[in-house]
């Protein structure tokens, strides 16, 4: 079964299709911005690399989203329950972390069916 690289840089790629399971590197807004801001730009970069991969966010299987402050949790969910359709939302897991500068306060990794 062939693997497909999209956006491929010295240490990663954006995303990894592998048959008919697509793999999104974690995704993180501009840093410094609100939650709310960087929550958009994320799920931005997500239907962007979806569609780059013959998906869209219909197909998405599963969502793992790391806080930086549980605190933000009910401003990053605003963003999020207007982009996602109750009808396909995918199995989700919300955490805290530290992220890799404190300047981001949201990191997404999806993974989603082509």
């Amino acid at each position: 079964m062939a693997i497909e690289r999209i956006e491929s840089g010295p240490r990663m790629s954006q995303a990894v299709v592998h048959g008919d399971t697509v793999y999104l590197a974690g995704q993180v807004g501009a840093p410094g911005e609100s939650v709310t801001v960087q929550t958009q730009a994320v799920l931005a970069q997500i239907e962007k690399l979806l569609a780059a991969t013959g998906s869209d966010k219909s197909k998405i299987l599963t969502a793992t989203i790391w806080l930086a402050d549980m605190a933000d949790f009910a401003e990053m969910n605003a963003v999020w329950d207007k982009w996602v359709d109750g009808k396909d939302a995918p199995a989700r897991a919300t955490g805290e972390a530290k992220l890799a500068t404190p300047d981001y306060k949201v990191e997404i990794i999806i993974v989603a069916a082509r």
